[in-house]
């Protein structure tokens, strides 16, 4: 990849929380910006991820905050509890759209985009990107069972990145804990 060539990152937080957590690792969000960056021009890197109705303290506020004030475009959407029918109340929530409706309008502004899924919803919009000159990297994992990534997905993209291969690149150095004096 050309330094010259402009790139955007597109990352569905749930779909990387969950795939690197079956992989044994977190995510270094600050080493992913700077190995990515080194890849091209770097236009922009999003987060999309969703939040409970109505919790006041959300355990994913901290990273979202980091994420804002370093150099992420986050867009958030609150989950909606519905009746099913049933009498039971269930959480809905995607974020899909708004990433997709993020990626067509980035399209004509870049020469790449790398996408951070599984989510096999997602192969219309990569073909869509690539019908638009745009080269679409997904980064996932095919190392788990069961196999995170969709066939579909996979087959689109114009080229594939295990996230296990991005570890020693992105992932969150686990301090040594200290011996203690006996």
């Amino acid at each position: 990849m050309a330094d010259s060539e402009k790139l955007a990152v597109f990352i569905d937080g749930s779909s990387l929380y969950h795939s690197a957590k079956a992989l044994g690792f977190d995510i270094d969000f600050l080493r992913l910006l700077t190995a990515f960056g080194t890849r091209g021009f770097l236009v922009r890197a999003y987060y999309y991820t969703t939040i409970s109705d109505g919790d006041e303290f959300q355990s994913t506020r901290p990273l979202i905050d980091w994420l804002d004030y370093n150099g992420y475009a986050v867009r958030m959407k609150t989950a909606k509890n519905y009746d099913d029918g049933e009498g039971r109340r269930k959480p809905k929530c995607n974020i899909a759209v708004e990433l997709a409706v993020d990626a067509i309008e980035a399209a004509k502004r870049i020469d790449r985009m790398v996408l951070f899924t599984g989510d096999g919803d997602f192969r219309v919009l990569v073909e869509a990107i690539q019908r638009r000159g745009v080269h679409v990297t997904v980064v996932s994992t095919l190392r788990t069972k069961p196999q995170i990534l969709s066939d579909e997905l996979r087959r689109q993209a114009d080229a594939f990145i295990d996230l296990e291969d991005l570890r020693t690149s992105i992932g969150r150095a686990v301090p040594i804990p200290s011996r203690q004096a006996v």
